[in-house]
């Protein structure tokens, strides 16, 4: 059974329950919950999905995350999805919302981040490999390796949101 998702407006308020496949399928906007994870070191957590994955196989990713259930925030999303792909729990922080127009269909993103302090056996369904990169290592593996659209801009984002604090306060279109 495809699991149930809330459609959302253009502001991000709900409109009501529809099924993840018909929301991607209609271009409906919906939430999705990621979290942008560090390590003591200030290293960042990027991961290989796994091949067989319908959605951007084999593609890298800065942040993990999947669509928010009906009724879940964007931090319960990103904390199910941190412990279902990587087997870690860790408590996570909402940063900022952006509307995000790439990938396979538009929807909101809810960037969290959390300190990890190690990483837990990942389910090899989801993650093919994962590792630590530096800033600068992340940098140049984002022009060279095959990211997920959404990768580019949550991390650009991400980079301007820790220059400014303040724009935790705003919604970016």
């Amino acid at each position: 059974m495809d699991e149930l998702v809330e459609r959302v407006d253009a502001q991000d308020r709900a409109l009501g329950p529809v099924s993840r496949r018909d929301a991607v399928r209609e271009g409906w906007l919906h939430r999705v919950g990621v979290v942008v994870c560090r390590d003591g070191q200030g290293r960042y957590l990027v991961h290989r999905r796994a091949r067989h994955l319908s959605r951007f196989p084999g593609h890298y990713e800065l942040g993990v995350g999947g669509a928010a259930q009906v009724g879940e925030s964007y931090e319960q999303a990103a904390g199910r999805e941190l412990g279902e792909e990587l087997g870690v729990q860790a408590p996570v922080r909402l940063q900022f919302t952006f509307l995000n127009r790439t990938g396979l269909s538009p929807h909101w993103v809810g960037v969290c981040d959390a300190v990890l302090q190690e990483t837990g056996v990942a389910d090899p369904g989801e993650v093919a490999w994962h590792g630590w990169l530096t800033e600068s290592e992340l940098r140049q593996a984002l022009q060279r390796w095959t990211f997920t659209p959404d990768s580019h801009e949550t991390f650009a984002r991400y980079l301007a949101h820790r220059a400014d604090p303040a724009l935790s306060r705003r919604r970016s279109p």
